[in-house]
């Protein structure tokens, strides 16, 4: 393995479990056995290593996305694609990457995916314009056809809370554990997928706020 491929593999697992902000450069340096030279040398500043790391995940996950929507089109034919398979089409690949690799390190990438939608730095939005935009404004347009009586307003609240949705159970999955006691299987990513898709979409079906809704 190349040294600019173990700073990758590094990076990427340190990130996953402290996050952006918390980690070092002396973090990864001492992960990957190479010298801070060696980082300045293949990716200048910590910013540019973070978007090495995810631009490399992030294209796979959406190239997989894209691939699943267009699918899920077709079989739709003339009429709408229905809400859930659109839904599995943007959670599925962000859940099942790394699968077939060692379990920690699939749990990792899982958890740096989700750091992306939950993380508010500037450099972050910059990522997301340019790896994530074009994709989730695809998403957007088969979403709206789906839910073609839904307000634009009550349409981005919803899907504002299914994407905070996807990204707390991708970084603290773990946590349901503990919560749940050991009841809930979260180490099996199809039981999460279904969970997550049958949670979300029924949020997107709800009544409107003002509708039967009393918060008081």
């Amino acid at each position: 393995m190349s040294t600019k491929d173990r700073i990758l593999d590094s990076a990427e697992k340190i990130f996953a479990r402290k996050g952006f902000d918390a980690t070092s450069l002396r973090d990864i340096t001492g992960e990957a056995r190479v010298n801070l030279a060696a980082v300045n040398y293949h990716f200048q500043t910590k910013e540019s290593l973070i978007t090495a790391v995810l631009a490399r995940r992030l294209d796979e996950v959406n190239a997989r996305r894209l691939e699943m929507l267009e699918d899920c089109i077709k079989r739709a034919g003339s009429a709408s694609p229905r809400l859930e398979a659109v839904l599995e089409a943007f959670y599925r690949p962000p859940l099942e990457v790394g699968l077939g690799e060692n379990p920690e390190l699939a749990m990792a990438i899982t958890r740096l995916l989700g750091r992306v939608y939950a993380e508010p730095e500037r450099w972050i939005e910059d990522i997301f314009e340019q790896h994530l935009q074009p994709v989730a404004e695809r998403f957007i347009s088969v979403l709206r056809r789906s839910l073609p009586g839904l307000p634009d307003q009550e349409f981005f609240w919803r899907l504002h809370f299914g994407i905070g949705a996807m990204a707390h159970t991708m970084i603290h999955l773990h946590l349901l554990d503990r919560l749940s006691g050991g009841w809930c299987n979260t180490k099996d990513y199809r039981l999460v997928l279904r969970q997550m898709v049958t949670f979300v979409a029924a949020g997107f079906r709800a009544a409107m706020v003002g509708e039967g809704v009393n918060l008081s």
